[in-house]
């Protein structure tokens, strides 16, 4: 007897991302697409036993940066072990398209010095096959990957593509530029393009330490770039600011979208120099919303820290004098060197170089980063605490502990969301109803920070494992990361469990999820590092039907593909 379904998965226990409580259920797939949730008496040509699992839709990560990564790679990760179906890259205003010949090797620095990924990975990984941006696409459109990814035109390369040195020099755009740019963001919007991106903040920056060219683009600039997508009728914007002026800032961003009518959003987190400056934000957020303007929020699902560590790109000694002599030794020679007692005393009563002293100036801010990753790690933790526990100096207990695991050790530093020494900022971003999850950087960052893991985090962390505060129900940790980033970018025909939806989803063992810590491979074109960190307790990823991973190991089988701009909802919405 033929099977009535491509895949049946049965008696899981289903959150459909609408943020209800759950149910055991039955799912049923066909052709790519949920046919039935509920009690399943057709066969499928596979059956899946879930009972125990928990069945979530896919997860939905609209900020990463994958956009080199995409042109010589299948797999998504690390954001596909933590599952993640659908990325959304291009963000910050950075990426590689538009770009001319004489330009490549410009827009590869800034990628260098805004996401921290090596200019010889860049350069032997990225073929180059495209100028415009819809030949970009092109090329992607051609590729097959383990989840759905979509893009967006990057505000930097543009400005580059339009105006060449002037845009890099920072010079206002005149009529003529931004008339251009808006005439390319409106074919981008047609030709696929999920947005448009920018950066406003001085972090942006490439690696000879230059400003981004976006930094002080004029309101006048993102006004006609985002009347492009009106034009186009499709495409949202998103933006990343220092708010440095947060009433003018974010006043600029509302008549943006009140002129355009276009989605937007943009960065909110909880600085060092401002720690209530979110909730101001916050406020003016909800008086647009209120207003009926289209603005989310992106929030981190936990702090954004700095991995430190002699195999990364920093360690706290890495602008000590004494340590720059073996730092162009390899990874066991600076091992053995550092072992060595005399040497070592003689690094440790060196003083690190003015620049250097970031790094090495609050110890109580810096934290022993384990096997089993903490996340939200109480003062006791520290290594200034540690030190004084020991009776030793907090530089020598830094160095052991990246001593550690033949030098393998590393230090943890959150470094955006955890002024105050713990995640209630954090949490209160999450549950606003104008924000939703991102800035996972997936792809980015590669030597310095790990986030990809933030899906993760967000199940792990926030429903189940938090001991220092109030956690976040499982159906709208799921909602949350699942629907509403889906919808945030226009992408209504998935992060639901119900019929007519795109049938990607995860079947997770809930009680066994947990992350691993990270660790440094060595998987980049030119042999290029960079972090990475896999979790435990996705027993299948699955994207448009077909299973992509199994307990975390790739099955070869590549569904993904390019998303060619906004995906509607399907017709049929239940039929269980």
């Amino acid at each position: 007897m033929a099977s009535a379904y491509d895949l049946v998965i049965r008696g899981a226990e289903v959150f459909d991302g609408d943020g209800g409580p759950s149910r055991q259920a039955d799912l049923a797939i066909s052709g790519g697409r949920i046919a039935l949730v509920g009690a399943v008496a057709g066969r499928g040509a596979e059956e899946i036993d879930a009972r125990g699992l928990i069945a979530a839709p896919g997860f939905v990560d609209i900020h990463t940066h994958y956009d080199g990564q995409a042109t010589w790679d299948t797999h998504m990760q690390p954001s596909s072990w933590h599952g993640v179906t659908t990325v959304v890259m291009g963000n910050c205003g950075v990426g590689f398209a538009p770009c001319r010949e004489a330009d490549h090797d410009r827009l590869i620095r800034l990628m260098e010095g805004v996401e921290d990924i090596p200019f010889p990975v860049l350069t032997e990984g990225l073929d180059w096959s495209w100028t415009s941006y819809p030949d970009y696409l092109e090329t992607l459109s051609a590729r097959r990957f383990d989840v759905d990814v979509g893009s967006q035109l990057p505000h930097a390369a543009l400005r580059v593509f339009v105006m060449g040195q002037r845009g890099v020099d920072r010079e206002p755009a005149t009529a003529e530029d931004i008339a251009a740019m808006s005439a390319l963001a409106k074919t981008a919007m047609e030709a696929g393009s999920l947005g448009f991106s920018t950066s406003r903040t001085l972090n942006h920056r490439t690696s000879d330490g230059q400003p981004t060219p976006t930094l002080t683009a004029d309101e006048d600039e993102l006004t006609g770039i985002a009347l492009g997508l009106t034009a186009a009728g499709r495409g949202v914007v998103q933006v990343v600011s220092d708010f440095a002026d947060p009433e003018a800032e974010f006043a600029m961003l509302r008549r943006i979208a009140e002129t355009s009518g276009r989605p937007l959003s943009f960065t909110l987190a909880q600085g060092g120099r401002d720690p209530k400056g979110y909730r101001r934000l916050l406020a003016a957020l909800e008086a647009a919303t209120g207003a009926g303007l289209p603005i989310k929020a992106q929030a981190a699902a936990r702090a954004v820290g700095v991995l430190l560590g002699l195999e990364l790109t920093v360690n706290p000694f890495s602008r000590w004098p004494v340590y720059r002599e073996i730092a162009a030794l390899s990874l066991a020679e600076r091992v053995e060197r550092l072992r060595d007692p005399l040497f070592r005393a003689r690094l440790l009563a060196s003083p690190p170089e003015e620049a250097g002293r970031a790094l090495a100036s609050d110890w109580t801010r810096m934290f022993l980063f384990g096997p089993e990753p903490d996340y939200e790690p109480s003062p006791e933790a520290s290594v200034a605490a540690h030190a004084a526990r020991q009776g030793r100096e907090p530089e020598g207990v830094a160095l052991d502990h990246m001593l550690s695991r033949e030098g393998r050790g590393m230090l943890y530093v959150p470094f955006l969301n955890y002024s105050e020494g713990s995640l209630d900022a954090v949490r209160e971003m999450l549950i606003h109803p104008d924000t939703v999850p991102g800035l996972s950087d997936g792809g980015a960052h590669v030597g310095m920070i790990c986030d990809g893991s933030f899906p993760t985090s967000l199940l792990t962390l926030w429903t189940r494992d938090r001991t220092r505060g109030p956690k976040i129900p499982l159906a709208e940790a799921i909602r949350l990361q699942t629907r509403e980033t889906a919808r945030c970018v226009g992408l209504h025909d998935r992060g639901r469990l119900a019929v007519g939806y795109r049938a990607d989803l995860n079947l997770i063992d809930y009680d066994a999820l947990s992350l691993d810590a990270p660790e440094v491979a060595y998987d980049l074109p030119a042999g290029g590092r960079r972090l990475i960190q896999r979790a435990r307790g996705y027993r299948a990823t699955l994207v448009a039907g077909q299973v992509t991973y199994r307990d975390g190991a790739p099955t070869g089988v590549l569904p993904g593909r390019l998303l060619r701009g906004a995906q509607t909802a399907p017709a049929v919405l239940a039929a269980e």
